[in-house]
């Protein structure tokens, strides 16, 4: 028999299947337990029948998890062949090493997928069990309640026919920090919740443990006409007493107060406090708000302490009929799904009464077969967030963007009650998607639309899902819908603290190879991005590919050049390619690496762009403010001339100085390019991934708008699009006399660019290279005239010859 009164992980496996077949004839519910166990399904299989390949790997190798190795790598095919000792010691100190579950053993493989080189053996740290030992009913409460959540499952060739079992794990998200005497601050993870502990909150040598944590569905209570909860119920925890200074709760709230003198009169916003959390709340009386965050000093202290922060109206006077009319609402959503998408899936819609939204949601009325599933944690896949005037009822639909995925048809639209809204709690709606046909299993893109039901209001949002569970194979062979080429890298898009960015030097380009013009080619009527040249002239090439593109009148493959200090593209026909021993007088064919990067970013000159867009990309992937103001000319800047506003985070610093350069241009507009310039100095700090991201970005909508009306040519190109599945995108953006106007027509040119173009991944070149090739097939081409998506194409294919020429390898390498 199994000793209870141990956790140990080295367990006489054998013995407990032993003891597990003599208890199934005496259990009257064995029988029932397989259904929903795949631990107990494997016992009761393998003594059914022997040769059963659905076997768990514990009965192979018993002593798997107590085997010791010191350096394994292995990407086998049974699970027995993974590096257990890595998940064990990746996973928290918390969790024992028999409860994780396929998405760990999945996250192994795409660690050493990405990052193939070995880690330094760290050693495990023992789960604290030792208050279990002498307790055998609170051992068995303690098992059960961790299993509920984190089973393993093991079961690994059954899994891609179950989209539930690998899915699960604990998912409450919380967060504890130890502090000394000088305090600090703690923030709960994708959160704009924070505690400040003062200096001298605890004395010197002494610690204090700080704990938050997000209860998501806040007290009811609080919820009625005169009151509406904007956060979720905030728990906190102090593990030391023996205190000098209070503690102040900072919290960005889901609403603020109107500015018009009635709603600021009636309503305010204020905090509620607990010991205990079902209450009895009181109001604090310790708060200061500003807009929509609300910072509160807590004095009275307690090891765990509860809060919640609501809008409280004196109350309701007319035009008004509840606490809504006098605040602006933001209402979050958040779409979930599991880990990997299976040929059936189902995706949450979540509405919470907050603008907490959290990484992982347990979701425990899934169904599967007309039977209730145990709790699975899903993902966030996606977010959105948007006002709501007052509380009403809203339809919910969700369409796919791909012809290979189809949402069950009595999922396609649900709706959301006014009342639910009121309650502040949770409110969520599951979709069913399944895979059309047996065809290649991959990531797609779907639309979330959402509608105000009294009125005309129309959200709407696009969600990426994540991509087919990796096959645990020998050798990762992950299927490929498209032929990706060679990508340019971008450190600086790396998500580490601090990036080191190279310094830009300005120097003559290294070209190896040349070609020589066969024919001389001028042109009456001058094209942008295409090279004049007279026979004989040396021509650097710069880049392996070609490029296909439109000419005067045919498509053809061009090589991005360089003649007489200008960059441009040549006919590959026109040109003999030599190498650069051969090239005899190569002085024309010269160019500085400054004068690469202004030209290659002149398309930026002439695109289409949204601000805010461009300004949230670039602080989000910019970690040096610094080196980011010097190479747009403001060397000066210190932090003195951030306001307290921008001085916290790294990202409102450098959405600082893109401001200060987006006000400098807009003054003097007739010399400065707000995009240009900044596309220059990102070259100049190497962040050609984000460079790269942009560029995509700028040329799909620039090219919606161009093409109006025509994208639905070009959607029949590209993805043969049928005239039902074009109207489905048209159907949002529907004037009241069921049409699109003229000027409207972007926009669902804008949502089938923008989907395409996702299918890609992070193939830019080909998206690009596709949309251009594409385009210049239509039958009245607008590439003939636009001409700034092949000037992208050259800014493209010169990004490897700028980094190799700009910046310093011996930089790099320190």
């Amino acid at each position: 028999d199994v000793n209870e009164s141990k956790l140990d992980l080295d367990i006489d496996w054998p013995g407990v299947f032993k003891h597990a077949h003599a208890v199934s004839k005496t259990n009257p519910f064995w029988n029932e337990l397989s259904a929903s166990n795949p631990f107990v399904h494997d016992i009761a299989a393998s003594n059914r029948n022997k040769n059963n390949k659905y076997l768990s790997i514990l009965k192979e190798k018993p002593y798997l998890f107590s085997k010791v190795s010191s350096n394994r790598d292995s990407l086998a095919s049974s699970g027995d062949e993974l590096d257990i000792d890595c998940l064990l010691r990746k996973t928290s100190a918390r969790r024992s090493g028999r409860s994780k579950s396929v998405s760990d053993f999945l996250d192994i493989v795409d660690n050493q997928r990405f990052n193939p080189h070995k880690t330094t053996p760290q050693k495990t740290i023992p789960s604290d069990v030792t208050w279990l030992q002498n307790d055998r009913e609170a051992y068995k409460m303690a098992w059960l309640s961790h299993r509920q959540l984190t089973r393993s499952c093991l079961d690994l060739e059954a899994m891609s026919h179950s989209p539930g079992w690998a899915q699960t794990q604990a998912t409450d998200i919380h967060v504890v920090c130890k502090l000394n005497h000088e305090g600090g601050s703690v923030q709960l993870p994708d959160s704009d919740i924070n505690i400040h502990v003062p200096v001298g909150h605890v004395l010197p040598g002494e610690f204090q443990e700080v704990g938050l944590k997000a209860i998501l569905n806040p007290p009811s209570s609080f919820n009625n006409e005169l009151s509406i909860t904007v956060s979720p119920l905030i728990e906190l925890t102090l593990s030391n007493l023996n205190t000098k200074e209070a503690i102040f709760l900072e919290v960005k709230v889901a609403a603020k107060v109107k500015n018009d003198p009635l709603s600021q009169v009636m309503s305010d916003i204020v905090c509620f406090y607990s010991l205990d959390k079902e209450g009895p709340f009181k109001k604090l009386e310790n708060c200061y708000t500003y807009q929509d965050t609300i910072q509160v000093k807590l004095r009275d202290l307690s090891h765990v302490m509860y809060a919640v922060i609501a809008v409280q109206a004196n109350k309701i006077q007319p035009p008004a009929t509840n606490v809504w009319d006098y605040v602006q609402r933001t209402i979050s959503v958040g779409i979930y799904g599991p880990k990997y998408i299976h040929p059936t899936f189902t995706a949450v819609f979540t509405v919470f009464g907050h603008n907490y939204i959290p990484g992982k949601l347990t979701i425990c009325d899934i169904k599967k077969g007309g039977k209730n599933m145990p709790p699975v944690v899903f993902q966030l896949w996606g977010k959105h967030t948007f006002l709501l005037e007052k509380p009403q009822d809203l339809n919910i639909s969700l369409v796919s963007c791909d012809p290979d995925f189809e949402v069950k048809m009595e999922d396609q639209s649900k709706n959301i009650k006014e009342e639910e809204l009121k309650t502040g709690e949770m409110v969520r709606q599951q979709f069913l998607f399944s895979m059309l046909g047996c065809r290649e299993m991959h990531f797609f893109v779907f639309l979330v639309q959402i509608k105000v039901l009294k009125s005309s209001q129309v959200t709407q949002f696009h969600v990426t899902t994540p991509d087919p569970a990796p096959k645990l194979s020998g050798i990762i062979n992950r299927p490929k819908r498209l032929q990706n080429r060679k990508e340019i890298k971008s450190a600086p898009l790396l998500l580490i603290p601090t990036v080191k960015y190279p310094k830009f030097q300005d120097k003559t380009l290294s070209v190896n190879t040349y070609g020589v013009a066969l024919k001389t080619v001028l042109r009456q009527n001058k094209i942008d991005y295409l090279l004049e040249y007279f026979k004989g002239d040396t021509i650097a090439i710069l880049g392996e590919d070609k490029v296909k593109a439109i000419g005067q009148t045919k498509i053809k493959e061009w090589y991005v050049g360089v003649l007489r200090k200008k960059i441009g593209l040549v006919h590959c026909k026109n040109v003999k390619v030599i190498s650069r021993e051969q090239a005899m007088d190569t002085a024309d064919s010269e160019l500085t690496t400054r004068n690469l990067v202004e030209q290659i970013a002149l398309p930026f000159k002439k695109l289409t762009y949204i601000y805010s867009v461009v300004l949230s990309t670039v602080s989000e992937s910019v970690y040096d403010w610094r080196a980011l103001a010097e190479v747009l000319g403001y060397s000066h800047m210190s932090l003195d001339d951030f306001n307290e506003a921008h001085a916290d985070k790294e990202s409102e610093r450098v959405a600082h100085v893109v401001k200060r350069m987006k006000e400098d241009c807009h003054a003097n507009k007739k010399k400065r390019l707000f995009l240009y310039e900044l596309i220059v100095a990102l070259l100049k700090i190497d962040c050609q991934g984000l460079v790269a991201r942009l560029t995509q970005d700028t040329i799909i909508l620039t090219a919606a708008v161009k093409l109006g009306k025509y994208w639905r040519e070009l959607a029949e190109k590209l993805a043969r699009l049928t005239k039902q599945q074009i109207e489905a995108y048209e159907v949002p953006h529907q004037g009241k006399n069921g049409a699109v106007a003229l000027e409207m027509m972007w926009k669902p040119a804008y949502d089938f660019l923008y989907t395409w173009g996702a299918h890609y991944g992070d193939s830019y070149r080909d998206v690009l290279q596709d949309l251009q090739s594409a385009l210049d097939k239509m039958k009245n081409p607008v590439t003939k005239h636009w001409r700034e998506l092949t000037g992208t194409l050259i800014l493209v294919n010169c990004m490897e010859v700028l980094r190799a020429s700009a910046f310093s390898k011996m930089e790099e390498e320190e």
